[in-house]
């Protein structure tokens, strides 16, 4: 759904009235609330919080708290940073807008976003893109109404497609184009072995000799096509028909050229094209970026999960979803620190609310969501990997990492909280869960309700404000409504048929069985 220029300002008159740093303040009573009976989980959960709270840092040339990688990441990164911050944003809004605004304000002139900016240096040696900046720019506008940041984010990631077309671009294909290792973030990947991580004298718009480059690369596009949905969204909240016309058809173009050119059916796998157009047949994580940014339809995704994502000798391990398939020959064991070549990333995990759900995955999302729970909570010291197949975190110095930190969190609020997706609410009720033994969560929305789940022994009941949204006993499913908390479905998120009695507004009970990935529609 969109919104036009004028509700945008309409929303935010009085708060754009007021001086930047009183409008960016936390206020704490919004503060989301989890408080649940079960220690184990509590613990984990307070941890997590404190790990992000302590890794709110002010970096060099910007003014404004970030929120940084962690661990013995110093920095804040565009592939990974504005995500995070969007991730934590209702605990710190003005975090998560100083984590977009960094890149925007240390943009060159020729268009050109940084690819991080840490305590030691800004860095232009490579783009290191993933989840689009433009993407989680107009969610967190969208969402918190800003004006001046959907301004700001159209420009600036404007310019940034405009820097990549003429420089990642070189083989005039219209597919984006890696020169390093670095460009995708994939340290220490057989994706990329014996490529240099840096471009030459750290200038991205140069690319090393000899190694077969540059690489047409289904990630780097599919960021790119995110970015320019986004775009496109952009200029019709800001009343720019024309432009969003031409975003949504450049956006088109490149999402055929990934599916025509770098897609291999017979092995259900997206490659990188290297400059000799020979596919670097490595199965990796460039799957989970591809449906990210959902460059596939349905049905190619139902190809990709059978026999890729959701395959146990592939990607579908005990602990989901490895950097490298478990049955592609170049997985690396033993698995080393910052291992890109086999282990499952916390980043990997955190990204996967971008498109399991919107695949209709949601019952195995949860497997998935409960699997990197469990093995938080066995080692809460949030580090930034773990063995797919056993669970164990692999990496001993990279305690407080920010993205693990973020499962912890993101993932109790998907499994037995509530999340704003889109104009709708998400009521994730599972009255049988370990995270909701006399649980309850309470979440200020963007429309400034309180929305509250309470569980109980035999369910769970639902407020927006102080109205009774529903009453849900026995079975485990999420309600889904509007931001007024008026129900339009039931979606099955167990992996088992849920039997459960629903009582709405009206108290009438209404006993339904949901199966797991349906839904069932709701009339009022």
């Amino acid at each position: 759904m969109t919104i036009d220029r004028r509700l945008f300002l309409a929303n935010t008159a009085a708060a754009l009235a007021l001086p930047a740093a009183t409008r960016a303040a936390p206020v704490a009573s919004d503060t989301p609330v989890f408080v649940t009976a079960n220690t184990r989980w509590q613990t984990a959960y307070d941890k997590a919080l404190a790990v992000l709270a302590g890794n709110v840092r002010v970096l060099p040339y910007v003014p404004d708290p970030v929120l940084i990688e962690g661990a013995q990441y110093q920095g804040i990164w565009q592939e990974c940073g504005p995500h995070e911050a969007l991730v934590y944003r209702h605990w710190r809004p003005d975090v998560a807008r100083a984590s977009h605004r960094t890149f925007f304000d240390l943009q060159r002139a020729d268009g050109q976003l940084p690819a991080n900016n840490k305590l030691t240096e800004t860095g232009f040696g490579q783009i290191q893109m993933v989840v689009p900046i433009a993407a989680t720019a107009w969610e967190l506008a969208r969402a918190t109404g800003d004006g001046e940041l959907l301004e700001t984010a159209y420009r600036a990631c404007s310019a940034w497609d405009g820097w990549l077309m003429r420089h990642r671009n070189t083989r005039g294909t219209g597919l984006i184009e890696g020169f390093c290792t670095y460009d995708t973030g994939h340290d220490n990947s057989p994706r990329w072995a014996g490529v240099p991580n840096q471009c030459p004298n750290k200038d991205a718009r140069r690319f090393p000799q000899g190694f077969a480059l540059p690489r047409l690369c289904p990630d780097l596009s599919a960021t790119v096509y995110g970015g320019r949905r986004a775009l496109a969204e952009m200029a019709r909240a800001l009343g720019r028909t024309a432009d969003a016309a031409r975003w949504d058809e450049q956006a088109e173009a490149i999402r055929r050229l990934i599916l025509d050119r770098l897609y291999v059916a017979e092995d259900a796998a997206f490659y990188d094209l290297d400059a000799d157009d020979r596919f670097v047949r490595v199965r990796g994580d460039i799957l989970t970026r591809v449906v990210g940014e959902h460059v596939v339809d349905r049905r190619t995704f139902d190809s990709l999960w059978q026999h890729q994502l959701g395959n146990p000798k592939a990607f579908w391990t005990p602990y989901p979803l490895p950097s490298i398939a478990l049955d592609d020959p170049t997985f690396v064991r033993p698995i080393p620190g910052n291992s890109w070549g086999g282990a499952a990333q916390a980043l990997t995990a955190l990204r996967t609310g971008r498109w399991m759900d919107h695949y209709r995955r949601s019952a195995e999302f949860g497997t998935l969501m409960n699997q990197w729970c469990e093995a938080i909570q066995r080692d809460p010291t949030f580090r930034q990997q773990i063995d797919p197949v056993t669970g164990a975190f692999t990496q001993a110095d990279s305690a407080g990492y920010s993205p693990s930190a973020l499962v912890m969190v993101d993932f109790t609020w998907r499994l037995v909280g509530v999340q704003r997706a889109g104009e709708e609410l998400h009521w994730n009720c599972r009255p049988r869960h370990p995270a909701a033994q006399g649980t309850r969560v309470a979440l200020k929305t963007d429309k400034g309700r309180l929305a509250t789940l309470s569980y109980d022994a035999r369910g769970v009941t639902l407020h927006l404000d102080t109205v009774r949204v529903a009453r849900i006993d026995g079975g485990s499913v999420r309600l889904v409504t509007d931001a007024d908390g008026r129900p339009l479905r039931l979606t099955g998120f167990e992996a088992l048929p849920q039997s459960l009695t629903l009582r709405l507004r009206d108290g009438r009970p209404q006993r339904l069985v949901v199966a797991a990935n349906t839904d069932v529609p709701l009339q009022v």
